[in-house]
């Protein structure tokens, strides 16, 4: 059995839109494709069809993948959680890097919501597994490809 998913309601939603595209745009311009090339004869040597199937494959495989991300979540809305000054998931943490006195802030989301320009990192990330469960001012150490790095968090909000 498949275990639950971590997801904010935004990656819920962005998930939900995803699909319906999938499902009523993408999905029924690759049929047409499809039909269209198989309209040009010979489907061994005929790229376009081959090129349609292929797409079909990768659309009905997102699709899938979707439908299933989403029968797991465990939706998690910060502002239903009492908070007790930790780091939990989907709270936004501001953290300076103790040696380059460099400031970040981050909100722990699920893994398809990541987006670290966007400041966004997953609940499954390095940073985030060692802030969870942490309060204000403490000392964290991350590892790194570069090695351990020290940060100190600052702030924690729920929004």
């Amino acid at each position: 059995m498949m275990k639950k998913i971590p997801m904010t309601i935004k990656g819920v939603k962005k998930l939900n839109l995803e699909l319906k595209k999938l499902k009523n745009v993408i999905r029924p311009k690759i049929i047409s494709a499809i039909s269209e090339a198989r309209k040009h004869g010979d489907l061994k040597e005929n790229a376009e069809y081959h090129a349609a199937r292929e797409e079909q494959a990768f659309c009905e495989k997102r699709i899938k993948e979707i439908e299933t991300k989403l029968y797991y979540a465990q939706v998690i809305d910060i502002k239903n959680i009492i908070c007790d000054g930790t780091v939990v998931f989907g709270a936004t943490v501001s953290i300076l890097n103790i040696h380059t006195n460099k400031k970040f802030t981050f909100c722990i989301v699920g893994d398809d919501e990541s987006d670290f320009k966007k400041g966004l990192i997953s609940i499954n990330s390095p940073i985030a597994r060692s802030l969870i469960g942490k309060k204000k001012l403490d000392v964290v150490s991350v590892n790194t490809p570069s090695g351990i790095i020290k940060y100190q968090i600052l702030s924690i909000k729920y929004v």
